[in-house]
């Protein structure tokens, strides 16, 4: 996986960002979701790197990137401290302006950066999400019930934390065996790597307090934004026309276009986990979009 690729650890003001970064021409940064590491891009990376220079990290709280202390309300996991890493990271390695790419989780941090910092994202790709404001304010009874993860890692420490050090790979593998329509699309080694991040205890409280800052600064956020600012790059976004974004919201792309001018995409008919799923798809709609 990732030949050629060379693995990083760069310490930010705010958390070591651990990644990996491969290829020549202008940079893009892959950003993960859950319950994966930068290792869900190793079917896409290789190949966009033909053609551009190629940066996947693991984000705050998340693989081996640092875990710093949280505080009551959580704002050390908010999608803005999240996107503060990726871009100080970015300057670090020496670019000022690059494209920028998310699913899932990290594609909540990639429009977060997008709206933060303007002038540095060129083009931005997000994965089978809508922006966390919308997500509470349509919730209803299907929401609680196909969305429970997002309110069982919201509840008060210690509990979801006691709940996953008892048994990580339960949580996991429901997301992996249940999310996709492609069951073998994630390789032993990668499903273990997934698995072994939230075997570790400051990891999984981290990754809870990750879905504690949406359920509280990161909404209050965009909020604040909605209406006020937009993003102002060109806007791919990509959605399973069989998960619960196609279900839950009649469409998607409308909400999208609320908060960017230069909105396109489309369903791809695959499960939740586009680029792993469907990495020739992923890649050919990357590589149109990216150019």
């Amino acid at each position: 996986m990732f030949d050629g690729f060379d693995v990083f650890d760069i310490e930010t003001p705010g958390a070591t960002i651990h990644g990996r970064r491969g290829g020549s021409g202008p940079p893009v940064l892959l950003l993960h979701g859950i319950p994966e590491t930068h290792l869900m891009w190793h079917k896409v990376a290789p190949r966009l790197a033909e053609k551009y220079t190629v940066v996947a990290t693991d984000l705050r709280g998340w693989g081996d990137s640092g875990t710093p202390p949280s505080t009551s309300d959580h704002e050390p996991y908010s999608m803005r401290a999240i996107a503060r890493d990726q871009i100080e990271m970015m300057r670090i390695l020496g670019y000022q302006q690059f494209r920028l790419v998310g699913h899932d989780r990290g594609a909540r941090c990639a429009y977060r950066l997008a709206l933060d910092e303007p002038d540095a994202v060129t083009r931005l790709a997000v994965m089978d999400v809508v922006p966390i404001g919308d997500v509470y304010n349509r919730a209803d009874r299907a929401f609680s019930l196909s969305y429970w993860v997002w309110s069982f890692l919201a509840a008060p420490a210690p509990v979801p934390e006691q709940f996953i050090k008892a048994a990580p790979s339960v949580l996991v593998d429901f997301m992996l065996d249940t999310w996709p329509e492609v069951k073998d699309a994630f390789p032993p080694e990668v499903r273990a790597a997934y698995v072994k991040q939230f075997s570790d205890p400051a990891t999984a409280h981290a990754i809870c307090e990750e879905f504690r800052a949406a359920a509280t600064v990161d909404y209050q956020q965009d909020e604040a934004d909605r209406g006020n600012r937009k993003i102002a790059c060109p806007v791919l976004f990509l959605w399973s026309q069989r998960g619960q974004v196609a279900k839950l919201y009649d469409d998607p792309m409308a909400i999208w276009r609320e908060w960017a001018d230069d909105v396109r995409g489309e369903p791809v008919p695959v499960g939740h986990f586009i680029p792993e799923e469907a990495p020739d798809e992923t890649t050919r709609q990357l590589l149109t979009f990216l150019n």
